[in-house]
Parts: structure tokens; C-alpha cells; sequence
């Protein structure tokens, strides 16, 4: 089982990054995915404090924010590196997936940082860029390969976050759990199910058995809890009070 601290030993990149936004965009995936370092490559210049306002609740990452004059400086001391490209290339690289990626990068992780590298906007991470990468990784799409920068980052956390279960948010269980239904609570709710269909003379053209086999079949599949089979009988017994009252009043 991989250790949740692994992810701690993950580096976001961007090379060139042009637009503020874009860099807002990845620190929220970042801080999504339960990533918190990034390292910016000549970035164009931007206010730090732009960024804050676009992904809220994000200052620890935008504070530690690194930046480098070259993509080699930004990944020399990372045991693992793997650069994202939507374009076919002339040079014959293995490709990988990003469930591949994220799976090789953790097996390293434990030994030191390993790098997710993104290019520019624009025209992404030249060839010269992919030579120094231990992993070429292509985002599977149509033939509209062109993706947001922000969203090939998320797509890349969003795998990595998955092999690393153990840092997924916990959802709280619902606030009024129950327990399953009995067989006992089953019948009671077919059996008021039945005398209300009849009372609304629902059987009139219609054959019992076959209609209450289905009934059975459609709410055992459902398999709904104690809580909700006493709902649903609740609402056959008020359509008989409900002909009851009617037939009185006539």
C-alpha cells in the first residue's frame, strides 16, 4: 500500500508559463489533489496575490512558490520525471497513460522528489524539453488533442491522488443512517402495496400475480433500508385512507 506521504515528495512544473490564471487554475487542482509544491520555469511576471484571489484557500502553496531559469534547475534533484505533451513527435518515444504515470511515479517517490512537467500554453514542452524526461505522457482525448493547461494538470493529480488512496477526503456517512430492511418489513410493504393497487382498482385490467412480481423484483433490486421501505409503505397505506375517506364523504 502506498504511503500518503509520498504525495509530499510530488513537484508540479510549468515551463513559461504565460497567464496568471492558468497558474490560479493549477494551484487549486494542486491544492484539490492534495499537492503543495510547485515550481515556476521564467515564468511571465504575476501578482502572487492575483492568484490568491482566484483559488481561494490556497496561500501555502502560492507562498512556497519556486522559481528557476531553466527547466533542468527546476527537476536536477528529482529521481523521476515525466513531461505531459498533446503532439505527435518525429522521434519515436515511449508513451505512457496518466494512471501509468502516476503509478511509476510513486513507486519512486520514496527516494526523493519526482516531477509532473507542463509546457507553456501555447506550444507546450519542445523536444528539447522531452529529451531530458524520464516519461513522455499523452492525455488520451479525440482527435482535438489540445487541452487546458489547468485541466492536464488536474486530469495528472486526479491519478496520482487515486494511487495514493490513503490521502482521499473521507465522506461522512449519511446523518440519518438505518439499517437494512427485515424480510418482515418486505412483506408488510407488499402486502399494503397490493391492498392499495386493488383499491384503486389498478388490477382491472391488469393481472395481480404479474404486476406484484414485478413490485417485488423492481424494490429488491432497490434494496432500500428500514428507514426508506417504511416510506414507501407509508405512502401505499395513506392511498387507502385516502379512497376510504373519499368513499365516505360519497
Amino acid at each position: 500500500m502506498i504511503d500518503v506521504d509520498l504525495l509530499g515528495n510530488v513537484v508540479v512544473v510549468l515551463s513559461e508559463p504565460q497567464d496568471a490564471v492558468n497558474i490560479a487554475a493549477v494551484v487549486r487542482a494542486m491544492k484539490n489533489m492534495g499537492i503543495g509544491r510547485l515550481r515556476l520555469v521564467a515564468p511571465r511576471p504575476y501578482d502572487p496575490y492575483r492568484i490568491e484571489g482566484v483559488a481561494h484557500g490556497t496561500e501555502d502553496i502560492v507562498r512556497s512558490i519556486q522559481h528557476y531559469d531553466s527547466l533542468d534547475a527546476a527537476v536536477a534533484d528529482c529521481v523521476r520525471v515525466a513531461g505531459f505533451t498533446a503532439r505527435r513527435r518525429a522521434a519515436k518515444r515511449a508513451l505512457s497513460d496518466p494512471r501509468s504515470a502516476a503509478n511509476n511515479l510513486l513507486s519512486f517517490a520514496s527516494e526523493g522528489p519526482v516531477a509532473l512537467v507542463f509546457g507553456r500554453e501555447d506550444h507546450g514542452l519542445p523536444n528539447e524539453a522531452l529529451d531530458h524526461v524520464h516519461l513522455v505522457v499523452t492525455i488520451p482525448t479525440t482527435n482535438h488533442a489540445s487541452i487546458n493547461l489547468a485541466q492536464a494538470v488536474l486530469i495528472a493529480l486526479y491519478e496520482l491522488h487515486l494511487a495514493a488512496p490513503e490521502a482521499s477526503r473521507t465522506l461522512a456517512p449519511p446523518k440519518k443512517d438505518a439499517p437494512p430492511a427485515t424480510s418482515e418489513q418486505y412483506e408488510l410493504l407488499f402486502t399494503d402495496a397490493a391492498r392499495a393497487l386493488e383499491a384503486m382498482d389498478f388490477f382491472r385490467t391488469r393481472n395481480p400475480e404479474h404486476v406484484n412480481r414485478t413490485l417485488r423484483s423492481i424494490v429488491s433490486r432497490a434494496a432500500p433500508d428500514s428507514r426508506e421501505i417504511r416510506l414507501l409503505r407509508s405512502m401505499a397505506i395513506e392511498v387507502l385512507r385516502t379512497i376510504e375517506r373519499i368513499a365516505r364523504r360519497t
